[in-house]
């Protein structure tokens, strides 16, 4: 019998914004302290991120704040663009995206721990295949 694990679901922005200061160099126990920290880092990139805003969710649900940083998180919705952001910002590298109306998908090329990653903090509704040689997985809507 698998015991599904229950995760804390993280807003597509707020996943963003705790995964691009991961990629700042931040550790879980900075990222724990962001409500005492003198000076948040400003950001450059094309996403012009305002880490107030993570500061701001971690003062008003700490215990669910912890849990994301500690144990992971689900994403609560993602679109397609989100999904490609995700990656970006948190595996560092550059899907392509399928944006013809009915085949709406990313694709990236991803090991096994990127790929569990990924499958970990997708919502609901979407569903990860190919991969089996050459590693390149194609991210789409489920189709019902």
């Amino acid at each position: 019998m698998t015991e599904t694990v229950k995760r804390i679901k993280l807003s597509q922005w707020d996943a963003l914004l705790l995964e691009s200061l991961r990629g700042l160099g931040w550790t879980n126990e900075e990222l724990l302290a962001i409500t005492s920290a003198t000076e948040l880092p400003v950001d450059n990139s094309p996403f012009e991120f305002d880490y107030q805003q993570l500061a701001a969710l971690a003062a008003e649900k700490p215990e669910e704040y912890r849990q994301a940083v500690t144990e992971g998180y689900q994403i609560k919705y993602n679109t397609i663009r989100g999904i490609r952001s995700w990656i970006s910002v948190a595996l560092g590298l550059e899907p392509q995206l399928e944006l013809e109306e009915g085949k709406e998908a990313v694709e990236v090329s991803l090991n096994a721990d990127e790929k569990k990653r990924v499958e970990d903090v997708l919502s609901f509704g979407w569903v990860i295949s190919g991969g089996t040689e050459s590693g390149v997985y194609r991210i789409e809507p489920l189709q019902r």
